[in-house]
């Protein structure tokens, strides 16, 4: 079954059960600043599953595009992917649990024929503010899955939200056994085993959630579901890859043509995945009025496409390739989102521009990939003046890749994927102590210089500031109390917060700790400071950034009682004078070390 008839069967049938179909949203979200992309089918219907009034009625029914990039380092692997499709259908305030999960059933069963034997389910296990979802349960069993093929899991795999505050409730998710064996003791639809792929989720929005936590429930109970496209049409056409659907081939096969490389190689396996997808995404972005910028949105398709330019250099591909791709990108898509045909020459034209941009960049890469193996390797040093490509045996230089950023404009975190391909440590204090020596010559004297990372004292740069504070402690409460802050960087559009960690957080932890700090701005803690002694912070529990020397007398600054934390300062005097933040990406700063970038 081809994508494209998913697509279509997926409409038609809702459209039997009294849905009316409505066209996909713009992946830029409108009137909307607290996102940047449309992440989710329901997110545009956010005011209908309030309660406003829609003008298509009660039962909706569409195809959504979505956009993701926390886990943008995964991309290259069988299944993760920046741009993606969703297929959903709503009822606002009409139908639910006894209509929306048989309906689920029948369309997975006599629309798609999957078999009822390879589904699994899951529902909501309960906790002590919201009851085990035993009607769910029950509604499965009389469709025939057995309580064996049931699983009850907390809030952490089966609760969806919208948001820190807003609509949310129970979920139930449907998994396809693709393999018919266990992989292992504990192989269950969550554990991401490799047996199961998780093919659909029913969301039973109950609840609507305040800023203070608590849960009242909504006038009117809906129902948001999400199936998506890639992953169910992998399932369909019998492929445990997602690039290796219909969705993917035509551009594949532009990649393999254009490079000389086969796609059945495991070795350009990963660089095709990542030309492919990103290209694809990039598309839909300029198509949606998305132009390539060093913040925000803009920064997101910029990395893509510097990214995608990576991957075909990877493969060969020294000459314009972006256009050619983009073209199939059009061709295939188009008329299903004929935007892509309207904007097509501001597309060709932003990728061409956009790759001979970083053409010199890439260029310096690739030479510094072959100078670090012989540094390496061979123990030969080359320098910039007086500073070494490599700290110490198996540690590169981040003052040498600061070198470079500042006279050719390299950007740093392609010099940090090089390191990682050849299999050395990236020394991103090296890097950072580098920038701040370089942020304070370039500042005047009456400027003044503050700690944590600040290019200076500005409103914007208060608030981000407060934020990385609320970060610092909600990722300990997320993640850990292993996590330290290892440096930050603050300018009046985006901070940068490096803290450590060992591996890439999930989009599940990033989400609660995004969620955590934005409920804590919400709350409008009060931002109080004293002074003491170092030795008597430590003592009451503060935190700080443990690299830095500090002098007889230092401040603490508290936030409520949430966040208490050694500081230099400035720092807003109330949570709600920061606004929304949003986590724009999280990646690797080097061997244990996080980063995360965040702003408004």
């Amino acid at each position: 079954m081809t994508s494209t008839e998913v697509r279509e069967k997926f409409i038609k049938f809702f459209v039997e059960q009294g849905h009316k179909q409505i066209p996909s949203a713009s992946l830029v979200p409108e009137n909307d600043p607290t996102t940047l992309f449309i992440s989710a089918g329901m997110q545009p219907l956010i005011p209908y599953l309030l309660g406003k009034e829609h003008s298509q009625g009660r039962r909706l029914v569409n195809w959504q595009k979505c956009l993701r990039t926390n886990d943008i380092d995964e991309v290259g692997d069988t299944f993760h992917h920046t741009f993606f499709e969703m297929l959903g259908n709503w009822s606002l305030g009409d139908y639910f649990k006894a209509e929306s999960i048989p309906w689920s059933l029948e369309f997975l069963t006599k629309e798609l024929g999957l078999k009822k034997e390879k589904i699994s389910v899951s529902v909501f296990a309960g906790d002590d503010n919201t009851p085990r979802d035993e009607e769910s349960a029950s509604i499965w069993k009389k469709l025939g899955i057995p309580e064996s093929r049931i699983y009850y899991y907390s809030k952490r795999d089966n609760w969806w939200a919208a948001g820190p505050t807003g609509p949310c409730g129970p979920d139930t998710e449907m998994f396809y056994d693709v393999t018919g064996k266990s992989h292992g003791p504990n192989c269950e639809p969550n554990d991401n085993c490799g047996r199961y792929f998780e093919i659909w989720n029913n969301v039973f929005m109950v609840y609507n959630k305040n800023a203070d936590g608590s849960l009242e429930e909504l006038p009117k109970k809906n129902v948001d579901t999400g199936m998506g496209l890639e992953r169910i049409t992998a399932v369909l056409q019998g492929k445990n890859d997602d690039y290796e659907t219909d969705l993917f081939a035509p551009i594949i096969k532009s990649i393999e043509e254009l490079s000389g490389k086969s796609y059945s190689g495991t070795e350009n396996k990963r660089s095709i995945r990542v030309v492919a997808d990103h290209m694809r995404a990039v598309a839909f972005l300029i198509a949606d009025g998305v132009i390539p910028a060093n913040v925000e949105r803009g920064y997101v398709l910029r990395r893509l496409i510097r990214r995608a330019v990576r991957g075909a250099n990877r493969l060969g591909v020294k000459d314009k390739f972006g256009e050619k791709i983009t073209k199939v990108v059009v061709n295939e898509f188009s008329s299903v989102y004929p935007e892509l045909t309207k904007r097509q020459n501001d597309i060709y034209n932003i990728v061409a521009e956009e790759e001979e941009r970083f053409r010199g960049p890439i260029n310096w890469v690739e030479q510094y990939k072959q100078d670090l193996e012989a540094a390496d390797k061979k123990g030969l040093i080359k320098r910039i003046g007086q500073i070494p490509i490599l700290d110490k045996t198996g540690v590169a230089s981040g003052r040498y890749v600061f070198e470079n950023y500042q006279t050719y404009g390299v950007p740093p975190d392609l010099a940090e994927d090089i390191v990682k391909e050849v299999g050395l440590k990236f020394n991103s204090g090296g890097f950072q102590k580098a920038m701040e020596e370089h942020q304070q010559k370039s500042r005047t004297s009456s400027a003044g210089m503050f700690k944590g990372g600040l290019a200076g004292d500005t409103p914007e740069t208060r608030k981000l500031h407060t934020a990385t504070h609320l970060l610092h402690q909600a990722l300990r409460i997320v993640l850990g109390e292993h996590v330290g802050q290892k440096g930050s960087n603050i300018t009046s559009e985006r901070l940068r917060f490096d803290f450590s960690h060992p591996q890439a957080l999930t989009q599940e932890e990033i989400k609660k700790v995004e969620d955590l700090v934005n409920e804590k701005i919400s709350e409008g803690l009060p931002v109080s400071w004293k002074e003491t002694t170092f030795e008597e912070a430590k003592k009451e529990g503060a935190l700080a950034f443990f690299g830095e020397k500090y002098g007889e007398k230092v401040k603490v600054y508290s936030i409520g009682t949430f966040s208490q934390e050694v500081c230099g300062g400035p720092h807003v005097e109330n949570t709600g004078e920061i606004g929304h933040v949003t986590i724009i990406k999280e990646e690797s700063a080097g061997s244990g070390v996080r980063r995360i970038y965040a702003g408004f």
